[in-house]
């Protein structure tokens, strides 16, 4: 029941996001449009920790060989998910659970800040890795396949209704390495997509808190798309930030 309502959440999500084109806080008739700093609805810079409240002993822990709780996985997925064996992973695959398709998973810290007026980075300590948000762009042609692939982003309203301003910043990000969804060696593979809406609210308290949605569509290992949602409150720049290597055996 979970997973069937999770799927309807994801194609709500991705019909919204064909539904509405990016849209800016607009500008003069006629005149240049805005950069996407500009017209950002949203500031989602700054340093972000996670705060893990479901899922703990998946996201905490490594979770045991045959853990496959609420991932839609086919059976080839299941098959090589059980071959797994993390003593023999490569040095050079060691970042096979830090991909964008499950970095937001791991525990750890980011810090979001503008590379220039039309690209978002995300820096994150976990695995020390760089994913770039890229507005207005379309993916290159060839463009080698990584671990973080090739994001492109816009703002964008939430919700189908036409015409409402945009609130949520959304990045869509192909050309990816295959990787692991869970570090028990669930696969994903080069072919997946990931789509993310990331949301910023204010509590009454004062504590500001971004909310990510992930959604992993990958024809060859899912039978459906897996949808997860992650908890970051802001902190104060770079507090507590603890780059770390990419490690197979430890929860980051």
């Amino acid at each position: 029941m979970r997973s069937q309502s999770f799927a309807l959440f994801a194609v709500l999500l991705l019909a919204a996001s064909s539904d509405i084109s990016a849209q800016g806080r607009g500008g003069r008739a006629g005149g240049p449009a805005p950069t996407a700093r500009a017209a950002a609805p949203r500031d989602l810079t700054g340093t972000w920790v996670s705060v893990v409240t479901e899922q703990w002993h998946l996201r905490m822990l490594v979770p045991p060989k045959g853990e496959f709780a609420m991932l839609p996985l086919n059976a080839e997925a299941r098959k090589l998910a059980m071959a797994f064996d993390a003593s023999k992973e490569p040095a050079a695959e060691q970042c096979r659970s830090y991909g964008a398709a499950a970095i937001m998973r791991v525990p750890g810290r980011f810090h979001i800040q503008w590379a220039d007026d039309n690209t978002l980075r995300m820096d994150i300590d976990s695995g020390t890795q760089t994913r770039m948000f890229r507005f207005g762009a379309s993916v290159p042609p060839n463009q080698p396949l990584d671990w973080q692939g090739y994001s492109v982003a816009n703002w964008e309203a939430l919700g189908a209704r036409r015409g409402a301003m945009p609130t949520q910043l959304h990045v869509r990000t192909t050309r990816l390495k295959p990787g692991y969804l869970r570090r028990n060696g669930v696969p994903y593979s080069e072919g997946a997509t990931v789509d993310e809406y990331f949301d910023r609210f204010t509590e009454p308290n004062g504590d500001n808190w971004l909310v990510a949605t992930t959604i992993v569509t990958d024809p060859r290992y899912l039978t459906q798309p897996y949808v997860t949602t992650h908890h970051f409150r802001k902190i104060p720049d770079k507090e507590g930030w603890d780059p770390t290597p990419c490690r197979v055996d430890e929860a980051r």
